[in-house]
């Protein structure tokens, strides 16, 4: 009796007929996102996000109606709301405005590499989110919306066809990182976001620098404008006191204003691919230091040629500059061919707020122990191209500091004190002798970037990179990489991965040279699951 009745439950007409279409999102994938927070929908070929993942927390489970069960696994009621949706890589053409029923994004990563032509006002609704990322879409604008997104801390619409930003982006009062490269851009943005540390605006079409857009950028340190049609630099440029890196290689700038020399934190001026005209090439190829020198020997000959044959320079003003020291707060001992630092010098900066120092280009063999009396105001220190071979750990007093150039010594190693520097945000150690990642940088919580390029890297242990979450600048070039760890494609902070020089054999050379996004997105395809 039993067999018969087995018998009877076949379906004998099943292979006739038409099987269901498979979802465009597996249920189980939607049941363990409502678990996880976590709905990965990268690389799926769709055209549109399906009405049940704007719903994935308003709708009950489809097990809601089919059981009632206790155990822990099985615990539909106890779903959390979605947190991180990934949407990358499909063919979206637009994004639904019932996006608005997931007010618990915090990251809409997501969004990158589809045809998306417009974005719904709705996405304003989200204020959870601290991320989002745009790039490689046809967005030709952006909806005023966004600008209601106060916990945004990166923005990235890089290579789209944007002609504007709107100027309500400045409500985004956390922005920290905005990518705009690869648009048609003919101006600036004007975003007085009071967070905004880095800018990125190449390859637009940007002919002008105004003072209102640069009044806004008071706090940034970042700012990327190459490949663009810039053919003056505006004085204003010199009020960017925070600035460290400046890009305006292929430009039309033919002339340079000398007050360019005047930004107390400016470490790397990129020219490249300009029609200068009164600048020697070999002048351009020792780099931003000697640069800056230059123009700031510019300003010296005006302001003589301005006092007249009665000036006179004092014997303390022959080893210092005491413009500096009183109206830049910088004190400067470069150039010298030194072993030590006079005395002169730092009594020169008495009773001063020395904010910025640069002793670069020595032969400085310790730490100038002298450095110690300025503990309570200096931020910036550049010891590079000297011959350094220990880092004294009383680098370590220094508080203050945010950013330390190290470069081209013959160091091996940091002091593990160095952990303590919690406000540091930079440190450049590129030609070095490092053979690996210093043990103190992994416990420096605010880092933003590191620069280890050209010493002898043998790893880098990616479980404890992951714990720097400002990160964002990472090189790694001309290091002894055998291999990277897929799980360095899970610190999803990092903007600027460097990796060439290396003798990995993966990822392929094609791979990094596609960029960082193409290297991360790689890695963590590698990741084993």
């Amino acid at each position: 009796m039993s067999h018969f009745k087995r018998a009877g439950n076949v379906d004998s007409l099943a292979g006739f007929r038409t099987p269901k279409p498979e979802a465009a999102v597996p249920y189980g994938l939607l049941k363990a996102a409502r678990k996880s927070g976590l709905l990965n929908l990268s690389g799926r070929g769709l055209t549109e996000v399906p009405q049940n993942v704007y719903r994935l927390n308003i709708d009950d489970p489809a097990e809601a109606q089919e059981n009632v069960s206790f155990r822990g696994s099985d615990r539909w009621w106890e779903q959390t709301d979605l947190t991180k949706l990934l949407l990358s890589s499909n063919q979206l053409t637009q994004l639904s405005e019932d996006i608005k029923l997931l007010p618990a994004l915090t990251i809409l990563d997501d969004l990158s590499n589809n045809l998306l032509k417009h974005l719904p006002s709705s996405v304003g609704r989200l204020s959870a989110l601290q991320k989002i990322s745009l790039c490689h879409n046809k967005l030709s604008s952006l909806p005023d919306g966004l600008g209601q997104l106060a916990n945004v801390k990166l923005l990235d619409c890089s290579h789209n066809q944007l002609t504007d930003v709107p100027v309500s982006l400045a409500g985004m009062l956390a922005l920290q990182q905005l990518y705009l490269q690869h648009n048609k851009l003919r101006r600036l943005p004007q975003l007085p976001a009071p967070a905004l540390r880095e800018v990125f605006a190449g390859n637009n079409q940007v002919e002008l620098l105004e003072a209102e857009q640069l009044s806004c950028l008071s706090a940034v340190t970042l700012l990327e404008l190459r490949d663009n049609k810039i053919r003056n630099l505006p004085e204003e440029l010199a009020l960017l006191l925070t600035l460290t890196r400046l890009d305006l290689s292929n430009n039309d700038i033919s002339t340079l204003p000398a007050s360019l020399s005047l930004l107390p934190n400016l470490k790397v001026l990129l020219l490249e691919g300009n029609p200068l005209r009164g600048i020697r090439r070999e002048l351009l190829a020792k780099g931003t230091g000697d640069l800056l020198k230059y123009l700031r020997g510019r300003i010296k000959e005006e302001a003589e040629g301005a006092a007249g044959p009665t000036a006179m320079t004092l014997p303390s003003e022959g080893l210092v500059n005491t413009h500096n020291i009183k109206t830049l707060k910088m004190l400067e001992y470069i150039d010298k061919q030194a072993a030590s630092v006079p005395d002169e010098v730092f009594d020169a900066a008495a009773h001063q707020a020395i904010t910025s120092v640069n002793f670069s280009r020595n032969q400085l063999t310790a730490f100038p122990p002298r450095l110690l009396e300025l503990h309570s105001s200096l931020s910036d220190i550049n010891l590079g191209f000297n011959r350094l071979s220990c880092c004294s750990a009383d680098i370590c007093s220094l508080q203050q500091l945010t950013h330390i150039d190290l470069r081209n010594n013959q160091l091996t190693d940091l002091p593990s004190e160095m952990k303590n520097l919690s406000k540091l945000r930079c440190i450049v150690l590129n030609h070095n002798r490092f053979s690996s990642f210093p043990e103190a940088l992994y416990q420096i919580v605010t880092l933003e970037t590191v620069m280890l390029g050209n010493n002898q890297v043998g790893g880098v242990d990616p479980s404890r990179l992951m714990q720097l979450l400002s990160l964002s600048t990472l090189d790694l070039s001309n290091n002894d990489l055998l291999n990277v760890p897929p799980e360095l494609g899970l610190c999803t902070s990092l903007r600027c991965l460097s990796l060439e020089g290396n003798p990995f054999r993966t990822p392929r050379a094609a791979i990094v040279a596609k960029g960082t996004n193409a290297v991360l997105e790689y890695l963590r395809s590698r990741i084993p699951t």
